[in-house]
Parts: C-alpha cells; structure tokens; sequence
C-alpha cells in the first residue's frame, strides 16, 4: 500500500538523511560519499551550531588537538598538544564539511520522523523527505538535564543552565550556586571564582583525574593502554557506564590539572550532592565525603595501572617518577542545607548534564523509560542509525576522534541494510580489546 504524503510537497527522495550537522553527522556524510550513497544532511541552524551558540566563551576542547581528527581529516596545526577554543573548534568541523563538500542543508528543521512501507518519510518545515535510512546524528546534548527541585527555587534567583550560560558578565554581583562537578560544573566554578564571586558547588559522584601523568597527557595514557578503545560489549553493567560523568579536566595552554583541591584553595565552598529544595532552602545529601573518596580510589588505580603498563613494556627509563595524588580535602562535617531566600546567591547554574531531543521521532524505538533503544547505534527500528552518545561502541565514542571507528562500523550495517537487509557480524566481545590492565583501569572508572 503506498504511504499518502498528505498536503506537504514531497521535496526529495535519497537513501539515507542524515540529521545533524556536527562532526559526527559530517563523518557519516563522509562515509556515505565514499560509498557512493546518496545521501543529505539536515541542520536546524549552521554547521558546528551547537559549539557556535550552546558553549560558554571560554571553553576549550578537553582533547588535545592531535586527537582532533574524522576520517580523512585532522588537525595540522603547529600545537598538537595544545587545546582548540570554540573558534577553532567550529574552523576545523566547517574546513571538513567543505573539504568533503558535505550536503548539507543548513536552517532545515526536522519536524518529524515517521516509518513508512518501504523506510521512513522526513517531515522539515521546507518540505518532506522519503528515504530507505535515517542517521540520528543531533548529538547527546539536546536538551539540558535540570531535576525537578529546580522548579523550589525562590523566584528572585536566576535559574540557567550550563547550555545558556555564556560568561560572568550575564550574572549579577551576588554570589553563586553550581550544581554538578564534573568537567563543565568545575570550570564553571573556577571562572565565576576568578570573576570574584562568591561561589559553592554541589558535588555528587565524579570521575578524578590529572591533566598529565608522568610527563604526558592523560589521554596519551588513555589511549595508549586501551582504554578509550573499550567495547560496549565488554562491559558487564552498560547502562551504569554510560551514565558516569566525564572526567574533571580542563584544557589550557598551561595544561593545568583542575580538581576540588584547586577549587577549595581558591576559596570555592563545597557541599554534598543537590537532593531537593523545600521553601527556598535548598538540601544537600551527606555522601560528599564518600563520593570523593571513591573518586580518589579510582584515581589511584588509574595511576597504578599506568604504572603497570610502563613497567611491563620496560619503558622506566624514559618517563618521570611515578605520582600519588593528595586525597580530595572536604570538611568533617559540610552543612547539609543552604537557604537560597537570603541575598548571599543571586544565581542557579545547572551543570547536571544532558539528554538528546527525540522528540519529533515519531517511530516505536524508545523503552519504558523514553530511551533510545539500540544496540551500539543500532536502534531497535530497522534503517535507523544513531552516532555520538556516550559510550555508543566505544568508551571514546563520545568524542571527536571516536567518529572514525563508529561510522565505519554503522555505515556498513547500514550498507548492508540498503542492500537486501544483509547484517554483517559486528565484532565479537573481546575482540579487539586492550590488554587487561586496560581492562582492569576501566572497572576502576566505574
């Protein structure tokens, strides 16, 4: 039975649309290119949009930039340790989309998804799509993550998230409350700290970690034992790891480690994770001691695998000594409750993550919960495609050179999709795994 497209004029037909017009979508653009698959791209705004207008001035890449890379592309600077800012950022996504001449149609938004006999029918407010595939490719930050307390907040506070905030002069002169610590939550501290406000952070469970070890960056390290190449079938709790925070790190030209320690020292007050607000005053859970002690624990083993891993390969001779970290310092008793009535905060930044915005998907491919169910991108409706959640394949998959292997991966489930619904095997669990202290670090992480 043939699909009605309704009144909409049906404005193409291809084999697969892409949406999103990040790295990760233009990675995949790359791949169907290369595979002579015809193909468009729709972004909502510009290419890179949402590192053009969802990040805050400052920030820089937490990646070094010799892990700046999509396929046949990468960083060719003269500082390939150093981090790129969100100029650079955006130059290096709209140099790939023009080196692959990406078909991209920016200020084109996705009303609705919908299945139809022989694939899907793309609803945009510029007309309608039919295609036999669908790449969700619109990233894991759609929508900011605020818990429901939010809504106890004394009306004469300013409530924003971490996508709205830009820099201090936003805030007034009143000091402030941010929610979250890790990578965005403690960067955000440190610069409305600089900016002289008074500033407390609530901390719940975070993942620890230095910008170098041992002379070398840490993902030098990360890389080179294995970790960031971990399967998402080689772990036994997945729905666990991919909820963990991302690491307290912060890229600057002085490569600087940012943790409470460095917080604290600078006069940030911390206090225990955000549980509720009840009359304005806001409850803190008591775990704070317990939460960064197991973050000094994993920090450890982290370092101690390192140390494994150089020794085995015989690689002393050439690295500096071996570092052990000072535990976090938290007072013995932190307040459990902060009355937001009063004039000491003027302001609620909400570091506390995100989730993607599915929500003109209009196809059974969510559980109970309203998640995306797929299996390593392979979402539970034939011909859909996912890319860059956390942990998608690969514990790198959320960054920018974890693109590479993800695309390569999909596009030939996704070629075998087009061509008579052929599924090659993945590989197996194990395959290609690191060596098992790599395995032993990533069960610390978690």
């Amino acid at each position: 039975m043939k699909h009605s497209f309704g009144r909409h004029a049906v404005a193409g037909t291809v084999d697969v649309v892409v949406i999103g017009a990040g790295h990760s979508g233009l990675a995949m653009s790359a791949w169907l290119s290369e595979h002579a698959i015809d193909h468009v791209v729709f972004e909502r705004g510009e290419i890179a949009n949402s590192w053009r207008h969802e990040r805050w001035d400052s920030l820089r890449l937490l990646t070094p930039n010799w892990q700046s890379r999509l396929p046949g592309y990468r960083y060719a600077g003269a500082d390939p340790d150093g981090f790129m800012t969100m100029p650079e950022v955006i130059a290096f996504i709209d140099g790939y989309a023009k080196a692959g001449g990406a078909p991209v149609r920016a200020g084109t938004t996705v009303v609705s998804v919908q299945a139809i006999d022989d694939g899907f029918r793309v609803l945009t407010q510029r007309g309608q799509w039919r295609c036999r595939a669908v790449v969700l490719a619109n990233g894991a930050h759609g929508l900011p993550s605020i818990p429901a307390c939010a809504a106890g907040l004394p009306k004469s506070l300013r409530s924003m998230s971490a996508q709205e905030y830009r820099n201090p002069g936003q805030l007034d002169s009143r000091g402030v409350l941010v929610v979250g610590a890790s990578a965005t939550g403690l960067q955000l501290a440190d610069e409305l700290q600089r900016s002289g406000r008074d500033v407390t952070l609530a901390v719940g469970e975070h993942i620890r970690m230095p910008r170098t070890y041992r002379g070398l960056d840490i993902q030098r390290w990360l890389d080179a034992i294995g970790i960031l190449d971990q399967r998402y079938d080689e772990v036994d709790d997945l729905v666990r790891v991919r909820r963990i925070p991302s690491p307290q790190l912060v890229g600057t030209p002085q490569r600087a480690t940012l943790d409470l320690n460095t917080l604290t020292a600078r006069g940030v007050n911390l206090l225990g994770r955000l549980v509720g607000v009840n009359d304005g005053v806001a409850q803190f859970s008591g775990a704070l001691r317990n939460h960064c002690a197991m973050a000094d624990l994993k920090l450890a083993r982290l370092a101690e695998t390192i140390d494994e891993w150089i020794a085995r390969g015989g690689r002393q001779h050439a690295m500096s000594e071996p570092e052990r970290f000072a535990a976090t310092r938290v007072d013995a008793a932190p307040p459990l409750s902060l009355d937001l009535n009063g004039p000491r905060i003027g302001t609620v930044i909400w570091a506390t993550g995100f989730r993607p915005d599915y929500s003109w998907l209009q196809v059974p491919a969510f559980d109970r919960k309203g998640q995306l169910r797929h299996d390593g991108g392979v979402v539970a409706v034939p011909g859909l495609y996912a890319l860059g959640l956390p942990f998608m394949r690969r514990r790198k998959s959320s960054f920018m050179h974890g693109a590479e292997d993800d695309v390569r991966e999909l596009g030939e489930h996704l070629h075998a999709h087009l061509h008579n619904g052929v599924i090659p095997r993945f590989l197996a669990k194990g395959d290609g795994a690191g060596d098992e202290p790599g395995r032993r670090l990533s069960q610390g992480m978690v």
